[in-house]
């Protein structure tokens, strides 16, 4: 039985996971940086422990933060998103000190993140995907024969990327030529690894993620989808759940295929299966192996509480919403927001805002009405940063 928990993260999701445990009875085990020592996870934890004066180094060591654990008397470590959350090397070393790793196990960790393997985990389930190679492409000679094949437009990827990272779209062999060598630039800059494959390019598809929750005797569930179609340079600015743009039949369909794509893996606790939808067919895209940033608007339709779903299942049912939608508020002229508090050390490029009502209509007329200075008036605890443009 779970005791006392290391939250390895900061911010809102840092918050929420102190939440949870005081709700549960756990004792939690905050860390920070210099630059969190005043911050909202800190003061809400029943104890916190400094990781140095760097602002992100501590929360990027896994050896140190597993030594920190077991010093502090933990016996689980909870990775959050972002950060290490996704991070084979951090529930190995958990596992070799005893320590319970909240998440899946390193070797689900280490398929996921790899975009080939990925695919053909899914193949040999059954699960759809979309036309590509097989595995890695040794070079550019095989990646122009292996375009040929595809056929054009077809999409440059890099195995270990992420985030709308190494990725570029090729419409002829001309561009594909020219976009290789980049790729694989940014892909060893960003992820560490030059190995890059190709897809078939889905022209203007709907992006779909379902949210599943997986326990440690093989049980996955799915708690419908999200609909995160609207996007810039390849990164998702509005979600919304459950998504406008489904029937009955294709909701009920990404949601078995969700739950088939987990089971196949051996996925446990909360994590994220992406999809494709174009002309009636779809296609698995990824599977995120931890909570997401969005998952809150999951909840919002589900009334389950995601992060604590990560302990126990929650099956509590019964909420007055039906319609809830995310997005990320961008300043594009001074390209930048910065927290009021800590503006030498973190700066963001957007602001996350959340809306939830019975009517999708009235929830797009109050994003019209919503700003940065405002903030959220939920009651359940939720923290949101008080934020002002920068003006320097």
């Amino acid at each position: 039985m779970i005791t006392r928990i290391l939250i390895a993260n900061r911010g809102e999701i840092a918050v929420r996971i102190d939440l949870a445990c005081a709700e549960m009875g756990i004792r939690s085990v905050a860390v920070y940086s210099d630059a969190d020592r005043h911050a909202l996870h800190v003061k809400r934890a029943d104890e916190a422990h400094s990781i140095g004066a760097d602002p992100l180094a501590g929360y990027l060591n896994p050896r140190k933060l597993v030594n920190l654990a077991v010093e502090t008397g933990c016996d689980a470590l909870h990775p959050g998103y972002g950060f290490l959350s996704e991070n084979a090397e951090l529930a190995d070393i958990c596992a070799e000190r005893g320590i319970k790793f909240i998440g899946p196990s390193a070797e689900v960790i280490r398929r996921m993140g790899d975009k080939t393997e990925a695919r053909r985990s899914m193949i040999k389930a059954g699960v759809p995907v979309t036309p590509g190679t097989e595995g890695n492409v040794s070079g550019i000679e095989e990646a122009l024969t292996e375009g040929d094949r595809i056929g054009y437009p077809v999409m440059l990827k890099a195995t270990s990327g992420g985030g709308g990272r190494g990725i570029r779209r090729c419409n002829s062999r001309e561009e594909l030529e020219q976009a290789f060598p980049r790729v694989i630039s940014e892909a060893t800059k960003a992820f560490g690894s030059a190995e890059v494959f190709l897809e078939k390019c889905i022209v203007n598809p709907k992006h779909i993620e379902a949210q599943i929750l997986g326990d440690s005797f093989g049980n996955v569930v799915h708690l419908f989808e999200r609909d995160c179609s609207i996007q810039r340079r390849n990164q998702k600015l509005i979600e919304i759940a459950p998504s406008p743009q489904l029937t009955p039949e294709q909701r009920a369909y990404i949601g078995d295929l969700s739950v088939r794509a987990a089971k196949a893996v051996g996925c446990e606790n909360a994590g994220t299966v992406e999809f494709l939808l174009a002309e009636g067919e779809v296609y698995f895209m990824e599977m995120n192996t931890r909570v997401q940033v969005e998952h809150t608007i999951t909840e919002e339709i589900t009334g389950i509480d995601i992060v604590r779903s990560h302990h126990e299942c929650d099956e509590r049912t019964g909420t007055d919403r039906s319609c809830c939608i995310v997005g990320r508020m961008r300043d594009r002229a001074a390209g930048k927001i910065r927290l009021r508090h800590q503006r030498r050390f973190f700066a963001l490029s957007h602001v996350r805002f959340r809306l939830a009502g019975r009517h999708r209509q009235k929830r797009l007329q109050h994003a019209r009405h919503r700003t940065p200075e405002t903030r959220d008036a939920r009651a359940d605890g939720d923290p949101w940063l008080y934020l002002r443009r920068d003006q320097s």
